[in-house]
């Protein structure tokens, strides 16, 4: 049983909140999750027929065969059972950690939860593992083995060829879920879609020249765009631009949440044809943001992540905003030797932008710290939290 680390940050959720709701990509862990920590809850599945049919239907029966405290996993397939539990939290709202929920999509639970269980409950963001949640072994691989194989338990624990679960996962639910949120007429021009987002993994995204590749509207694309970020597929990071907009791109960027999905819609499929691929930096950058969303999300913290890049190309690959009112600064390269030439843009930052920025470059080699007190640290033990 892999330990995870927002365990901590979900038991304290339960201490003080009546319901749990964990959100986060199907097979990222929520069910094991929940199962682990609440062994004496009782447990219903949404995704099951016949128990999602009484959760429609006869709510009272329902609750009868799973009485709180109960896991209700898969939520969002029934998303008005959550005014039922908003009645049997307020018969007793110091009855903590009564009911522990796992969603996979989160426009299909946002605007229940807010109308149904706002103040009730926590939530708490589940994601694949982390570098800290990996085993000293599989700390040890290269990076071209972590991208290709990507972070999600199964995959970690049970050692599954990553092309083969990918693959499943992609036509199970990926597909799916698409199709059930959206009318998805033309299923090869979606698929050609999955293909082109991956292809552009840390770049700026054109919604519009994407839809004059697959051959649908922006609309559309913008629509299945937004499903795919809803069910924890893909995330868009934000452009930094306060107080210097004019000379700041507006555009955002595009990375997935596993890069293992990416290198199978790809057709990466060994270390070595990825050694080659020139998308290679792109996908080290995607796994390196992606990690950070994993430690604060675990911390139990809001993401307050940007990306910088001037009309000129200056870029910056990661912004942040530390609790401290201090801005930290990360270039990210595949790199595996340390040259003082991948510094460059956070001596430019620091000198044009914010001389107090905490400023490290992020890598394939070791930790070192260099004379102009930037830290440059191996992406495996990069960490903030």
């Amino acid at each position: 049983m892999i330990k995870r680390a927002i365990a901590s940050t979900v038991g304290r959720y339960a201490k003080t909140y009546p319901a749990v709701t964990m959100l986060g990509p199907r097979q990222a862990g929520k069910t094991t999750l929940a199962r682990m920590m609440f062994p004496s809850h009782s447990y219903a599945n949404l995704e099951d027929r016949e128990t999602r049919d009484l959760a429609e239907n006869d709510v009272k029966a329902f609750f009868s065969l799973y009485p709180p405290p109960v896991i209700i996993d898969e939520v969002q397939t029934v998303p008005d059972i959550l005014s039922q539990v908003q009645v049997r939290i307020d018969e007793n709202r110091k009855a903590y950690g009564q009911f522990i929920l796992t969603g996979s999509h989160q426009s299909a639970l946002s605007s229940a939860i807010a109308k149904s269980l706002a103040g009730r409950t926590a939530i708490a963001d589940v994601m694949p593992l982390s570098f800290c949640e990996l085993s000293a072994k599989d700390r040890k691989l290269s990076a071209d083995l972590l991208m290709i194989r990507g972070f999600m338990p199964e995959i970690v624990a049970e050692g599954k060829p990553p092309d083969e679960f990918y693959r499943f996962y992609y036509r199970t639910y990926v597909e799916r879920d698409i199709s059930d949120f959206v009318n998805m007429r033309n299923k090869s021009r979606f698929e050609k879609f999955m293909v082109l987002l991956a292809g552009r993994v840390g770049q700026l995204l054109n919604i519009s020249s994407l839809a004059s590749e697959v051959g649908v509207s922006s609309t559309t694309l913008e629509e299945w765009l937004s499903v795919l970020e809803s069910s924890y597929v893909c995330f868009r990071l934000r452009p930094y631009f306060a107080n210097i907009s004019k000379r700041m791109v507006k555009t955002p960027k595009l990375y997935f949440y596993e890069t293992g999905l990416v290198c199978h819609l790809l057709g990466i499929k060994t270390a070595e044809h990825l050694m080659r691929d020139p998308l290679r930096g792109n996908i080290f950058e995607n796994m390196v943001v992606s990690e950070r969303l994993k430690q604060i999300a675990n911390a139990g913290k809001e993401p307050d992540l940007y990306f910088l890049r001037t009309a000129k190309g200056f870029e910056i690959d990661l912004l942040e905003k530390g609790d401290d009112g201090r801005t930290s600064v990360s270039e990210i390269k595949s790199a595996m030797s340390y040259h003082h030439s991948l510094l460059e843009n956070l001596k430019e930052y620091i000198e044009k932008w914010s001389e107090d920025a905490r400023a490290t470059l992020v890598y394939d080699g070791k930790g070192i710290s260099s004379s102009d007190g930037i830290q440059c640290q191996n992406f495996r033990d990069w960490n903030r939290i």
